[in-house]
């Protein structure tokens, strides 16, 4: 059975407590520089002109994330395969939500605003990694930041190892071969998509 009103909704999960309805803010505060400071991977959600969505991971050193100001942010872009969805998407509708994480906290730290892609910056230098400037870099005007609570995280066993099964699925190299069209060969896929080859590559 499909919900379709706000009232449905709020009758079947309840109302939001006092705590989880007041805690949006609009601009940083000192323990939301240091959980950016700390978190080495962010989730960066967007959407084009007709709401078609998508959302990209993003990772760097701990602290890849430079505070312009209380309601600004950057995001640095490093060498990747240049589909640029989520950039393609800001071009025509600003609206960015991002989700920041830390290995081992259970809580998450959300920031919901409006972006822009800046080509330089005074700051691209203070976000070099291993020599190298970033391509190009996402800037958020803060709208609203939040902490999300642990629950998620918690039900997934995310951070336990006992949990992981890496190896239930095929191989990368395998996985692509039986979704889309390819010309090479298992093996010389197996060699691309190689750890050791994309460490070569991760910022050249």
């Amino acid at each position: 059975m499909e919900i379709k009103s706000v009232a449905e909704l709020e009758q079947l999960l309840g109302a939001p407590t006092p705590r989880a309805r007041t805690k949006e803010r609009a601009t940083l505060t000192e323990v939301d520089r240091q959980w950016l400071a700390h978190s080495p991977f962010v989730l960066v959600a967007t959407a084009d002109a007709a709401g078609n969505c998508d959302v990209s991971p993003k990772g760097d050193p701990p602290g890849f994330v430079h505070v312009i100001d209380d309601r600004t942010i950057a995001i640095p872009e490093r060498p990747g395969n240049r589909r640029a969805d989520g950039y393609h998407n800001i071009l025509e509708n600003p609206h960015i939500g991002l989700l920041f994480v830390i290995p081992g906290r259970n809580e998450a730290l959300r920031i919901n605003g409006r972006a822009r892609l800046l080509r330089d910056a005074p700051f691209f230098d203070l976000m070099t990694v291993k020599g190298h400037r970033p391509i190009m870099a996402l800037a958020v005007d803060i709208d609203t930041i939040f902490f999300h609570c642990q629950r998620a995280l918690m039900r997934s066993d995310l951070w336990k190892p006992a949990s992981w099964e890496p190896q239930a699925l095929p191989s990368h190299a395998n996985i692509v071969t039986s979704v889309q069209p390819v010309t090479e060969t298992v093996a010389q896929l197996e060699e691309h998509y190689a750890e050791a080859n994309y460490v070569r590559t991760l910022y050249a």
